[in-house]
């Protein structure tokens, strides 16, 4: 039995490593070792029967098959350093990366990992927190086909509910991710103008967030739900308590939208709804610090409408 291990719990990692633990405790195969930077993030792990391990270089000595899951390209590629310079034999395990990070980063990673007779997929997720914790992400896998095969078992109905196969080059998953992410981040901003207009023009968020999550489906109801106040259907997540993590936090989505823009320019590609999405998250962060989710837009939205940036289930003060 493979001993699985997880690097990176922020909020989207810790959901997807939750329940991957609680999947192999049904299987009884070994508990998923885990580590992070701040391995206190990983408590919640360990009272499902995670075992924490001290460091990378630790957990990469010990399992066959490692999930990753971090910030951006330059933490994985620092990863991909410590596996190499550990001492440790790399040949056959495989490395799972679900983070969003350019596809030459991927291929740079392939390459790396190849010379020590390791094996790499790209398998990043479409999913906000919410679907994380419901198991319900999107994965799509780029990498030797034998390798995704090997990995698909812990992922299907585990952590996601559906994988697309991109095919052997690693890259091409990268690709889609990027793509992918144009079409989240100008819903989002589509959803707050609409929350707005509804406000503004005495219509009601609650009408206009039951129309959205029936007749535009569940994610762009997710992300209404997530900036909206209507209710009890709705929480103000898009700007949350100084205290809390966000979803997917809004430098996040910033790092995402440059990656698309990277890509954009080199295939002379223009993104112009991107630009205004990317404009105001930008905005969103300037006025009200870094503890705000992707959907923080929403509040800059509010605030061009004569709105004040909060709304009544938000925090109520920024950070700076």
């Amino acid at each position: 039995m493979i001993q699985i291990g997880w690097f990176g719990l922020g909020s989207m990692g810790l959901a997807m490593a939750s329940n991957l633990q609680r999947h192999l405790a049904r299987k009884t195969a070994p508990s998923l070792m885990y580590s992070n930077r701040t391995i206190s993030r990983g408590d919640p792990l360990k009272k499902l029967g995670g075992t924490p391990a001290s460091s990378f270089s630790k957990l990469v000595s010990q399992c066959g098959i490692i999930f990753t899951m971090v910030s951006n390209d330059s933490v994985l590629q620092e990863l991909v350093t410590t596996a190499i310079n550990s001492g440790h034999s790399l040949k056959d395990k495989i490395f799972v990366d679900c983070s969003t990070v350019l596809p030459e980063t991927v291929g740079a990673t392939v390459s790396k990992l190849k010379e020590k007779e390791a094996k790499f997929l790209a398998a990043p997720v479409f999913g906000g927190n919410p679907i994380a914790v419901d198991g319900k992400l999107v994965f799509a896998i780029g990498g030797p086909k034998q390798a995704a095969e090997v990995v698909k078992p812990y992922i299907q109905d585990v952590m996601g509910r559906k994988v697309i196969d991109c095919g052997e080059d690693a890259m091409k998953s990268s690709l889609l991710k990027i793509a992918g992410n144009i079409v989240t981040v100008n819903l989002m901003e589509a959803v707050g103008e609409a929350q707005v207009f509804a406000e503004k023009t005495g219509l009601g968020t609650g009408p206009m967030e039951d129309l959205i999550g029936e007749a535009f489906g569940a994610v762009a109801g997710g992300y209404s739900k997530r900036i909206a106040d209507a209710g009890r259907l709705t929480t103000g997540a898009y700007a949350p308590p100084l205290d809390s993590r966000p979803g997917f936090g809004v430098s996040l989505a910033i790092k995402d939208a440059k990656h698309a823009f990277s890509m954009a320019k080199e295939h002379n590609v223009e993104l112009p709804g991107l630009q205004v999405s990317l404009d105001n998250m930008e905005a969103a962060r300037e006025y009200a610090g870094e503890c705000l989710d992707s959907s923080s837009m929403y509040g800059y939205l509010r605030q061009k409408a004569g709105l004040e940036f909060w709304n009544e289930k938000s925090r109520q003060g920024n950070s700076q």
